[in-house]
Order: structure tokens, then sequence, then C-alpha cells
């Protein structure tokens, strides 16, 4: 597909309306057609002689006169057509013209060869080519300059730097779309500068049908990189964490340095060696109970932006869970352990209840009836960010439970099912287990109850008996079990289930920071601290202040995080000046798999290997081959012809 018009030129007039003067053609033809001028007779002596002359005469004449006459006409034609104004073009030149181009800016342009990155070539490119009058929009992953010229943002692209956000093609298409004007009758051109990695997707045809588009794939021949992927504590004891670190490489690969960063102090270094599969794994100690303000540094020549991965192990903050129990037979202290925890049990007749408010988790467990005063002081709890889990008796007072769960997605309790079930349905998506298994399971050990109560409810389940009965439902704040967990009903707490189904309610009651987050992704911790009026926490790395969105509950304040934050690194989270947490962000890794899209097989777009080459197209395309001079040359020959006929042909 032709991006900037048809590529056969035709001749085409400035003036055809001049084009009326060719009837003047008429005069030459009535001139030489019609002589007014009459033939003499003069008496000879000599008639044969002067038969012959007369003969020669007159095909001497005639030749002469039709001479002439073609002469002149052509010599008249050729001064109309040079007024007329000939030329050659391409029908898309004659048109008004909308540019719009897109540079890729995202950080697979970081690749170098010898001192410049491809973003800076193809700035570098774009300013030799550009005139520097010319008007056109210019978008990037991040920026956007519309209707402007080479001069206003000359300076603004020569500074550009790498951005950590890549647009998809269909993405391209559609903000370049908003760029161009709605006149039907412009020839609107779409410029895509970038390397093509697939995982910018292909586009959808419909979408760029109007828009005549040109792809300049900007790649190195000579393509290596190395990226550290991901990080995470592979395993604890009590004095030392064992932090696995994995790496990954594409192109030639030799083994490569690997150093460990606590602030700016290096602790440890090591090499990474590469398999097979471009991948490569390495392990460092970090001393457990200590506040670790971690980076991790490889030295590579390909992307940088891979090169750095910024890790926070800080004082672990402890859970705070209390179970208001009515049994001798407490199996949630196996789960909750003295170290991630703070667990307290306490029977209904000894609960405190003004130690509800400083906890994160409450269970309910097999308690017969709830108190009004109990209800009215959970609710005040979930409103303030606390957690709740009810675990029913075999038996118990349907209505008190009823006034409890009713302000939980509308729960409630009906009426009791005898007879033995299995539990086979698991929610892997629900937030209990959505990191709990490496795949979906299906063939093992079910836990099963001898009776239950019917619910309506409009929580998710995560678990569900055979027959599609919930088991236990929830999320967020609450979570209700319709069986009771006594063993003389079921053998849920001997089950593998039972621990990440604990453990995680608790840990979702404080999202602790993770060992670091990814740029861009949407995530929500939880700092255990309480702030006063108008007091906000602020994150803080160097000289830059961020304020994220957050919510101050009743013992820990919300933070949430999704595309406010640009930078990686380490930031200390403030309170009225103070740090009291660290938290880490790093890139998203994606852009390091280097990995094209081929340019040649889309049939949308034309395309170039270079801006220069493209830039050629575009002005021999938008060229116009001027014919009038050649005209005025052939008149003034045809005026020497006419001449020398009249003066040498006898």
């Amino acid at each position: 597909m032709p991006i900037f018009g048809n590529s056969i030129q035709e001749m085409q007039f400035k003036y055809p309306e001049l084009f009326w003067a060719l009837f003047l053609l008429l005069i030459p033809i009535f001139i030489h057609l019609f002589q007014l001028r009459r033939f003499k007779k003069t008496p000879f002596t000599n008639v044969k002689f002067l038969k012959k002359v007369v003969s020669e005469s007159r095909q001497s004449n005639t030749l002469k006169k039709w001479l002439l006459l073609f002469t002149r006409m052509l010599l008249l034609a050729a001064f109309i057509f040079a007024f007329a104004q000939p030329f050659f073009a391409k029908k898309s030149a004659l048109k008004d013209k909308e540019t719009v181009i897109y540079l890729d800016d995202s950080f697979s342009m970081q690749l170098k060869e010898e001192s410049n990155t491809l973003l800076e070539n193809a700035v570098q490119e774009l300013i030799k080519k550009l005139h520097p009058e010319d008007r056109f929009s210019l978008f990037t992953n991040s920026k956007i300059f519309k209707n402007t010229n080479l001069q206003d943002i000359q300076d603004e692209i020569i500074a550009l730097q790498n951005s950590n956000n890549q647009l998809k093609i269909n993405e391209i298409y559609l903000k370049g779309r908003t760029l161009f004007s709605s006149d039907p009758t412009t020839e609107k051109n779409l410029i895509i500068l970038s390397d093509f990695q697939q995982l910018m997707g292909a586009p959808q045809t419909d979408s760029v049908t109007s828009i005549n588009s040109h792809w300049v794939a900007l790649r190195f021949d000579d393509i290596k990189n190395v990226a550290i992927d991901s990080a995470y504590i592979e395993s604890e004891t009590s004095e030392n964490l064992n932090l696995l670190v994995n790496l990954s490489g594409s192109g030639s690969l030799e083994n490569i340095p690997v150093s460990l960063f606590n602030g700016e102090k290096l602790v440890a270094k090591t090499s990474a060696s590469f398999n097979d599969s471009k991948t490569a794994t390495v392990n460092f100690s970090i001393p457990n109970n200590e506040a670790f303000d971690g980076k991790i540094e490889i030295s590579d020549s390909g992307l940088t932006y891979d090169n750095l991965l910024y890790f926070t192990i800080d004082k672990k903050e402890k859970i705070k869970v209390l179970a208001v129990i009515d049994s001798q037979n407490n199996f949630l202290d196996r789960i909750f352990t003295d170290d991630e925890f703070i667990y307290t049990a306490t029977d209904l007749k000894s609960l405190n209840y003004i130690s509800l408010a400083s906890q994160n988790l409450i269970i309910l467990n097999n308690l017969y009836q709830i108190p009004s005063s109990l209800t009215t002081s959970l609710k005040a709890f979930t409103d303030n960010g606390g957690h709740l889990a009810v675990i029913p008796a075999a038996d118990i007072n349907l209505n008190s439970y009823d006034v409890l769960t009713a302000s939980y997605s509308s729960s409630t309790i009906l009426q009791k099912v005898r007879g033995a079930r299995e539990i086979t349905t698991i929610s892997f998506s629900h937030p209990l287990y959505q990191n709990v298994f490496e795949k979906n399971v299906t063939n093992f050990q079910y836990p099963k109850a001898s009776e239950f109560y019917q619910i309506t409810t409009t929580a998710p389940s995560a678990l569900t008996f055979q027959g599609n009965e919930p088991f236990l439902v929830g999320s967020k704040s609450f979570f209700l079990f319709t069986a009771s967990l006594s063993t003389e009903n079921s053998n849920f707490i001997n089950s593998p289930l039972v621990v990440p189904t604990f453990y995680n309610m608790a840990a979702g009651s404080l999202k602790l920071p993770p060992l670091y987050s990814v740029l861009g992704e949407s995530i929500s911790i939880d700092i255990p601290t309480s702030l006063a009026q108008d007091d906000i926490l602020k994150l803080k790395k160097g000289d830059y202040e961020f304020i994220p969105q957050q919510q101050s509950l009743n013992n820990k304040v919300s933070l949430s995080f999704d595309e406010g934050l640009q930078e990686d690194g380490s930031y200390a989270i403030r309170q009225s000046g103070k740090t009291i947490k660290y938290i880490s962000f790093n890139y998203n890794r994606n852009e390091s798999n280097l990995s094209y899209i081929n340019v040649n097989e889309q049939k949308i777009a034309t395309t170039s290997t270079t801006i220069s080459s493209l830039f050629e197209t575009i002005e021999k395309d938008n060229s116009v081959t001027e014919l009038w001079k050649w005209f005025v040359i052939l008149a003034l020959v045809l005026l020497f012809i006419e001449a020398l006929i009249q003066k040498y042909l006898k």
C-alpha cells in the first residue's frame, strides 16, 4: 500500500483554461490556404524552357508553404503549452499533507551501537531530514507535540529520556488518529519509528484504512542483552535469608559479575553463568531480622534499565490476630506462630471489647451465639479496616448470626443440612488461593464435613462442596464458613488447605510491603501507624517527593499505587518528617525480551530500514517536475527553423 499516493506520474497543467488559445492555430491555416495574390502571365520566346521553370517553381513554393505552415503552428502551440505551465507529478503531490510521527522512546530503544542508542540515532536523523518550516505532529510514549515545527521542539526531543511505557501498535494508531484533522481532502500520513518488539502486538487493519502509514524498523544487527529478571527469598533460617536472583539474556552471552549492595555499600559479589536456555541463577545470603536497603547490579552493554533491581527487607511487622473461641481444640495457635503474628485467644466471657480496635484479624470460632454488643463492635472494627472471619458452631442461634452476617454481602444463614459432603472445588482465582498453587490441582484428598448450613450471599465462594454448595465465602474484609471446623464435624483442619486459608486471611488484614513492587501495576500496602488530623504519608527519594493515595484507618494507613510513580528505586515512607519504612519499585522487565515483529510480513504499511531512505521517498513522491521551460525552448527552436526555411529554401 503506497504511503504517499499513486506512484504513476501524469502530465498536468497549472492553467489548462489557456488551451482555448489553440483555436488560434486556425490563423496560419487561413493565411496559407487562402492567399489573395494572383499569378501574372509573362510572355517569353522559349516556351519549352518556360514550362520547365514554371513547374519547378510551383513544386518548390508548395513545399516551402507547407513547412512554414507546420512550423508556425508548432511554434504557436509551443507558446500556448508554455503559458499553460505543464508539469509531471504524482496525484498525492498536489494534495495538502498532514504528517504525524510516532517516535518510540521505550526502554528497548536503549540498545547501543558504538556510542549512540537507537533513540539518539533516530532523533539525530529526524533533525537532519525535517525541514525547519514544515508543520507536523510528533508523539512518544509519554509526550505529545501537536501541529509544531522542528525549531519549536528540537531542544525537547534532543533531551528525550527513555520511558517505562510502551504503546501497543493499535494504541499508536488510535493516538495518531486524534492528532489528524477532520478534513477529508487532506492526505494523512502516519510515520512510525520503532524497533517493533513482538509485545507491541499486531494491528487491527480496520483501524488504519483511512491513514497512509509507514514503518521504519530501527534495529542493530548485533543484539545482546542481559537482564535481572527477578529476586525472591528462597529460604530462611533464624540467622540468614537466602536471596535467589534470576537473570536472562539474549545474543552471545558470557559470564557476568553480579553485585549486591546495602544502600551504597557493596556487601557481596558473584558471577552468573548462563546455560543453554539463556538463563542464570545466583544466590546471596543476607542477615535475618535486619533492615536491608538492597540493590542488585550487573554491568551489561545492552539495555541499561534492567541492570538494576531494588528490594527492601524491613523489620517485620507482626500481624495481630484475635480468636474468640468456645472450644478447647484451638488449631489456630499452630498456624499463627510468634515469628510473624501476635496471636491471642480468648473465650467470649473474657473478651475485652476495647482490644478489638487494635487487632488486624478477628476470628469467631465455634460460638453458639453472637451478642448484639459484639456485633456492634465488630461492625465498627471492619468499618475501620479490620478483617473478620466467622466459623459457626455445630448448633447456633441463627438470628444472632444473621444480625452480624447481613451487613456483609447480604449474607443470611438459612438451615442446617445433614449428610457428609466433600469439599471438591477450589476457586484458584480467589484472593486466598491466587499464589498458593503452581497449577490447578484436582487430584488431592478432599476434606469433608458431616453437616453444614445453607446460606444466601452475594460474596464469592472460595471453597465449595460437591453439588456447588458453598463451604467458605467472602473476600476482602469478611469470610464466612458454612460448617463447624470441630473434629467431630469436619477434617478440614487436618487438610493441606487449612494453613494457606487462614494464613492468607491474616496476611490480607495487614498488607505488608513486598520485597519489591513493579511500577505501573496496581498494589496496595498497609502501614501500621496512626495519622493525626491533616497528617499524610509521603514517599521520598533524594529530592523527589510523592504523595500516594491513602486511607487512614483505625490502626493502619492503606497506601495505593498505580501509575503515579515513574522512576525505579527505594523510597522512604515518611511521616511528619521521619522515615518509618522503606518500599522498593522496579521497572517491568517485559522489554528485556528482544524479539521483534517481522515488519515485511505486515500488509498495512510500507516499510523502510532507515529514516533517511523514508524521507528520500517522501521527497521523491512530493516532487513536481515543471515543463514550461522546455516548451519555451521548443518555441525558440521552431522560430529559428522558420528563419532558416525563409532564407535557404528557394
